[in-house]
């Protein structure tokens, strides 16, 4: 192939932008992110998931977080980084390309191993480091992998920072900035960070209090709280059943876990356990099961703390927070105890942002990720479960009456893939049924139609206080949806 002068005066005017995507192997004309709604996931070793990509972030987050830590840096000190992971094949090679990238910045990386998702938040804050960084794709299956970042003080980055991190990975600025000699980063293996969190995660347990007469079975999904969890709940004087403890790089969450609940449902049975704890493959979320083999979910938890505080007076402005999602039952019953909820979008990001902007101390998801403010800066499935069995020892009621105090409104939801995402309300079929039952549920129930931040998919939610008529609801939608949109 050749080419003219003019075609080399017309390849001259292709943006810095086009070089930096093409170097990723995205569309041009499609531009993607990096980041996503909970740092950066996909397939490990596609992009964005690379060694390659992950070195560039290493060098682009250095930068930022030395820029954005308020705190005096002693002369001659250098800036540090916390990094962990989850216990996926793919962790060593991310690892290993965020630490050369790190530092190459003349920042030093303080690597943890395997750790639960808070546990790297605490260990950050721990060690007074300028910001910490975790591998995992949570509840993903192994091919999967993620990069997640918390700031200095243990919480998650906001959307402006994630911003400023990938324009320098596409732009190159930072390309520039070679360090050289002594001024390289060094990278040192801390060996006390699971001793940290544990002792840290027992110290929201109350130091007069044990488990001592309690068998907690335990499905730590092959993941990051292998150790942790099980070590935590021993300490405190649990008799321990755990299952799926044996991670070897290819099993984590894989048929267990809190997204295969009927496996912690069997141990709990097979073993005669009082109450069953799970987690997803980086620990920042818990599901319970009570002594009769029932799932306890994230609203049942919510309720149950938010119950308990309120009446010790301890609910920061008598208010819960929560998703859109979490059952309209939640209102009721905090309306019933003096309380009261304030909702977000889905996500726990947006959870915290709400506890921090407004100083409350208890919020989660339905899923299961709990933040105890009062305790820590993010969702930690340990913490959260140590509060329950907290209250199950100071009642002496077990979880299946405690429970009780939820009366959920019954549930119909869809979870649908579709070939593209306009805007719903371009969707006039759809849109009409929508309208028609949220007139039908007359304020007795409510209508959620959103697009997945992370999947091709459309997730419907209609709640009611009759399930045959809004299953009704939830299937003439769903075919409307299928007909403009579906995929097939």
């Amino acid at each position: 192939m050749t080419f003219d002068s003019e075609s080399f005066r017309e390849l001259r005017k292709v943006s810095r932008l086009r070089i930096a995507f093409e170097r990723f192997n995205y569309p041009v004309t499609q531009p993607k992110r990096i980041f996503g709604t909970d740092g950066v996931r996909g397939v490990a070793n596609v992009e964005p998931v690379t060694a390659e990509t992950a070195l560039k972030l290493g060098r682009a987050a250095a930068h930022v977080f030395t820029q954005l830590n308020p705190r005096t840096i002693p002369e001659g000190a250098r800036p540090k980084i916390v990094l962990g992971k989850d216990t996926r094949l793919s962790g060593y090679m991310l690892e290993n390309a965020l630490v050369a990238g790190i530092t190459s910045l003349g920042v030093d990386v303080l690597i943890i191993g395997p750790l639960p998702t808070p546990g790297v938040a605490y260990i950050t804050r721990s060690l007074r480091a300028d910001a910490g960084i975790v591998l995992s794709a949570s509840h993903n299956s192994y091919e999967d992998n993620g990069i997640k970042f918390f700031r200095h003080d243990g919480y998650k980055l906001d959307d402006q920072v994630e911003e400023k991190i990938e324009q320098l990975v596409f732009s190159g600025e930072v390309d520039s900035i070679r360090p050289t000699a002594g001024k390289i980063g060094r990278a040192a293996r801390i060996d006390d960070a699971l001793g940290r969190y544990v002792e840290f995660a027992k110290a929201s347990f109350p130091r007069k209090m044990s488990l001592e007469e309690m068998r907690v079975a335990v499905d730590v999904a092959n993941g990051a709280a292998y150790k942790s969890t099980p070590c935590i709940l021993r300490e405190l004087g649990a008799d321990v059943i755990v299952a799926h403890d044996e991670p070897n790089g290819m099993n984590i969450n894989a048929q267990c876990g809190s997204m295969h609940p009927q496996e912690i449902q069997r141990v709990v049975k097979e073993s005669g356990a009082h109450v069953g704890i799970t987690h997803d493959g980086d620990a920042d979320r818990v599901l319970l099961c009570d002594e009769k083999g029932e799932i306890v979910d994230g609203d049942e938890i919510l309720t149950i703390a938010a119950v308990d505080l309120l009446r010790a007076g301890q609910l920061r402005d008598n208010t819960l927070v929560a998703t859109v999602m979490s059952n309209f039952g939640l209102d009721e019953t905090l309306a019933a105890h003096g309380g009261k909820i304030v909702r977000t979008k889905v996500g726990d990001r947006y959870v915290i942002e709400e506890m921090v902007a407004r100083n409350f101390n208890l919020g989660g998801e339905q899923s299961g990720h709990i933040i105890f403010r009062d305790f820590t800066t993010t969702g930690d499935g340990i913490i959260s479960a140590l509060q329950i069995l907290r209250i199950m020892h100071a009642t002496g009621e077990p979880l299946s009456k405690l429970k009780t105090c939820l009366k959920k409104y019954p549930q119909a939801q869809r979870n649908l893939k579709v070939k593209s995402k306009p805007p719903i309300e371009e969707l006039r079929e759809v849109v009409k049924l929508r309208d028609e039952a949220e007139r039908e549920l007359a304020g007795k129930g409510r209508v959620l139609l959103r697009y997945s931040g992370t999947e091709p998919k459309i997730r419907l939610l209609i709640e009611g206080r009759e399930l045959d008529k809004i299953d009704k609801q939830a299937n003439r939608i769903a075919d409307a949806i299928q007909s403009a949109i579906g995929a097939n």
